[in-house]
């Protein structure tokens, strides 16, 4: 459906515009930030980056702006709350990175941002402070355009994200009255494809683990004593073998058992939306695969996975060296959708691990990041609006759709304040976020700004 009726209209595009400039340099400081969330050797540039957030809050016209300390890494809150009758938006972000290695395969520094073909490159660029930064820059125009908010604004925004917010739950549940609000818009998903704009109802969870298995002693002489003793990588390797069959399924007992089937409506729109060969193409690969029975985007979007993110033991300088090494190490992260549980999962793996390890070793198992999958009816009012918005600005039907990936405080935000969530992003799933030459395609920097603003008004009504 496209919007033909009820266009709002504002005075801010026009100032959107005349300050395009002065915003991408502004945005290009935010991204020259090395806030590198998972490295504490960064700590002092994570904190700078939340202290850059709060005064750009500053400026915007916010009140009562805060750089709140955690455990770990602080959170910046701020408000905006004179709009009589009117919802309160809590609205979500992060200013933390991912790391950049291999740092060789970036065509340009990470955190020296460039524009080339109308994309601007950089870490962060898209996953999420070119989001975090157009929210903010929105409420900025609408602020000096209109001199007021259509809505109560409430923002939160945190420096652990991309380690799966470890300070997220507890800082929410002891600041309750504080983010209180009707609902929670978030700008840190994709949409679709170019220039086909999408709402994002769903999200994975998440539960990752180390595996460290152990051997002998020392490394040891592999012509004195091959042949006579577990080799920790072999055992390793029998070890992750034993957990996916040749269909791509996982071989773990138990961990399919409360895995929410799709319905009828999301595997046929799944199925549709399933493009392989450009999949194929975009990944310069010859093969798609994954778990049987299902199309490319229900396995991305509906099903739960187990992917092994790095292996290592042993000899790893140039040449051969002829040794069995000691020990043996693999880190493991799962996807996951409702209704698992991420501890429960974590608990059959590690059932799985003891069964089936190999005789002549020992085993560590240690637990990392855990989220809940989210989902939300996208039939809610606050879902629709958001709908009406895309489709105005970008005169095409929108398509309601779940992601891959996981923004664990979602689940949080609903769990503990009851907060519906508008998942609205701009990024592309092409735009390398995580990977090397991350960017951001700034047609939608410009079209999601003019989104966020209708959005902003529109869901006055809504609610």
């Amino acid at each position: 459906m496209f919007i033909k009726g009820g266009i709002i209209l504002t005075s801010t595009h026009p100032f959107l515009k005349e300050h395009r400039e002065k915003h991408l340099q502004e945005l290009k400081q935010f991204l020259s930030i090395p806030s590198i969330s998972s490295d504490s050797s960064y700590k002092q540039d994570v904190l700078r980056a939340a202290e850059w957030t709060a005064q750009a809050l500053k400026e915007a016209g916010m009140e009562k702006v805060q750089v709140m300390a955690t455990d770990k890494h602080p959170v910046v809150y701020g408000e905006w709350l004179h709009a009589d009758n009117a919802p309160t938006v809590l609205i979500y972000g992060h200013y933390d990175v991912q790391p950049v290695d291999p740092i060789e395969l970036w065509e340009t520094p990470p955190f020296e941002p460039t524009i080339r073909d109308n994309k601007l490159y950089a870490r962060g660029a898209s996953d999420d402070k070119g989001q975090v930064f157009m929210q903010i820059k929105v409420i900025e125009a609408i602020m000096q355009t209109e001199g007021k908010l259509p809505v109560n604004v409430k923002f939160i925004y945190e420096g652990e994200e991309e380690i799966g917010s470890p300070s997220l739950d507890p800082f929410v549940e002891a600041h309750q009255e504080l983010l209180a609000a009707d609902l929670l818009l978030v700008s840190d998903t994709t949409m679709v494809g170019e220039g086909q704009p999408s709402i994002c109802y769903g999200l994975r969870g998440l539960t990752g683990l180390q595996i460290d298995i152990k051997g002998a002693a020392s490394d040891l002489h592999s012509g004195l004593y091959g042949g006579a003793v577990q080799n920790p990588l072999h055992a390793l390797s029998e070890l992750l073998a034993s957990m996916h069959d040749s269909e791509g399924h996982i071989s773990i007992e138990g961990f399919y058992d409360k895995v929410r089937p799709l319905n009828k409506e999301e595997i046929t729109t799944y199925q549709h939306l399933s493009d392989d060969e450009a999949l194929k193409k975009q990944l310069g690969i010859s093969e798609l695969f994954g778990e049987a029975g299902f199309s490319t985007k229900a396995r991305l979007w509906g099903r739960p996975t187990l992917e092994i993110n790095g292996i290592w033991g042993g000899y790893q300088g140039e040449g051969i060296k002829t040794v069995i090494p000691s020990e043996a190490h693999a880190k493991i992260t799962c996807r996951l959708v409702p209704d698992q549980e991420p501890a429960e999962i974590a608990r059959v793996i590690q059932t799985h691990i003891e069964k089936h390890l190999p005789k002549g070793v020992t085993v560590d198992v240690t637990l990392f990041d855990q989220a809940k999958p989210f989902i939300t009816p996208y039939d809610h009012p606050a879902i629709q609006a958001a709908g009406q918005s895309l489709e105005k600005v970008y005169q095409h039907e929108v398509l309601f759709t779940r992601m891959g990936g996981s923004v664990p405080v979602v689940e949080t935000f609903n769990t503990l304040l009851g907060l519906p969530a508008v998942l609205m992003g701009f990024g592309l799933e092409t735009e390398n976020f995580h990977a090397p030459n991350e960017h951001f395609h700034l047609d939608n920097f410009d079209k999601g700004m003019e989104t966020l603003i209708d959005y902003l008004h529109r869901i006055k009504e809504a609610l």
